[in-house]
């Protein structure tokens, strides 16, 4: 409830049918709020300030001044009474919008700026989302719909809302022209990667990381910050030629060494065995969504280490039987399934998807491994070792033949090599 000092004195105002001083009332009024009123108090106060002044009897015309010297003290309140009176504002001017749209626009970015100190953030987003930009009446440019937009992307982010974040930025992606302030270009990017990250889309995520970590005008403790982000979600994706060419780019970088992740992306990138101490170490740095149980009932780290020492395992073996395999992968029977047939699921999607090259005997029970020889062909290890051979027995044959001929054409010379 208001003060009866005030109350009385809008009670005087509304009154006065004299325009101009009537106006000159109502700021001073406001003046007098501000100056003698706090907390609560000065909340309510100024609700039925906002009541008095843009009620029906007021005109239009000189409620825009009005709305001015209290867009003017709003900046002043602390983030309780701006939000209460801010919202009150707005919902106020909702049926005036098209008549106070300068005026509504600041309310709203002083209100974002409040929640946004309060950590409430979707309301931030939500707040500035009212803003009308495609109005006649006030011409926004791309430029400033862009900054708006990257803003209120960042606020979703905050509460990890991807959702609402992801349509906020495909409006970006759809402006006419580009955006070209060099902070809105780099915080589009990581926004994009954040996103990319948590729909899981981990190698486009890393890819966008890692641009992030190479753009100019960043904090070398940020570029770092992308750059694990990047060997992250490098890590998390599934194995495969794709990862690969990723962990190898990463792996080159030479800042690469100074970031606590580069133990595990240089065993993955060198395609070795990953134990359960170094996964446990690896995983306490992760986000939660980048821990999140999948439908098969294991993290997504578990499938991406369980793939990565598959592909490990075809580096080492050339074939391998497959409940042996399930030991190295670390897989445990089930009710269900026996660690063996995990690990054939595992190998015979892979395979099926082209991540792994290989043939697995289910008679046998027997996974064989193929890997690539010069020019990029298939072939297994047994068939590589076969041509090598071959070749070493071809080269016996072709040395015993030119041995032959230089015995029939010089005989004196050979029989004299032979005596020595």
């Amino acid at each position: 409830m208001a003060s009866q000092k005030v109350t009385s004195a809008l009670s005087a105002i509304e009154q006065n049918p004299h325009q101009p001083t009537k106006l000159q009332q109502y700021n001073d009024l406001l003046n007098d709020i501000v100056a003698s009123s706090s907390g609560d108090e000065l909340a309510q106060d100024i609700v039925y300030y906002l009541d008095s002044i843009l009620n029906e009897d007021v005109s239009i015309v000189a409620a825009r001044p009005l709305l001015d010297s209290f867009v003017a003290v709003l900046r002043k309140f602390d983030s309780e009474v701006t939000i209460k009176v801010g919202q009150h504002a707005v919902t106020l001017l909702q049926s005036r919008a098209t008549s106070v749209e300068e005026q509504d626009s600041q309310i709203r970015e002083i209100l974002a700026e409040a929640y946004e100190a309060e950590e409430e953030y979707t309301a931030a987003a939500r707040a500035l989302q009212g803003i009308n930009i495609d109005s006649s009446q006030r011409l926004v440019s791309d430029a400033a719909k862009a900054r708006l937009w990257i803003r209120i992307v960042r606020y979703y982010l905050e509460d990890d809302d991807t959702t609402n974040a992801e349509a906020v930025l495909n409006r970006i992606k759809n402006l006419p022209s580009k955006i070209e302030d060099h902070d809105a270009k780099l915080y589009f990017q990581l926004s994009q990667a954040r996103i990319l990250d948590a729909r899981r889309r981990f190698l486009d995520a890393a890819q966008e990381y890692f641009n992030v970590s190479l753009a100019s005008g960043v904090d070398e403790g940020d570029r770092l910050t992308a750059l694990s982000a990047a060997i992250r979600c490098a890590v998390l994706a599934p194995a495969g030629p794709q990862r690969s060419r990723s962990l190898s780019r990463l792996y080159k970088d030479d800042r690469t060494p100074s970031v606590d992740e580069f133990s595990i992306l240089e065993k993955m990138f060198l395609d070795r065995l990953l134990n359960a101490d170094e996964v446990a170490a690896f995983a306490k740095k992760l986000a939660p969504h980048q821990l999140a149980v999948t439908a098969d009932g294991t993290t997504v780290l578990d499938k991406a280490v369980i793939e990565h020492n598959l592909v490990a395992a075809s580096k080492l073996y050339e074939n391998i039987k497959i409940d042996a395999l399930g030991a190295i992968l670390g897989l445990q029977d089930s009710t269900d399934f026996s660690a063996g047939e995990k690990a054939e699921a595992y190998a015979a999607r892979m395979v099926e998807q082209g991540r792994l090259r290989g043939q697995i005997d289910q008679i046998e029970g027997v996974i064989s491994f193929e890997t690539e020889i010069g020019g990029g062909s298939k072939t297994s290890t047994s068939s590589c070792l076969r041509q090598w051979d071959l070749g070493v027995q071809e080269l016996a044959e072709d040395v015993e033949r030119v041995a032959t001929s230089i015995s029939d054409q010089f005989p004196d010379f050979s029989t004299s090599q032979m005596v020595h």
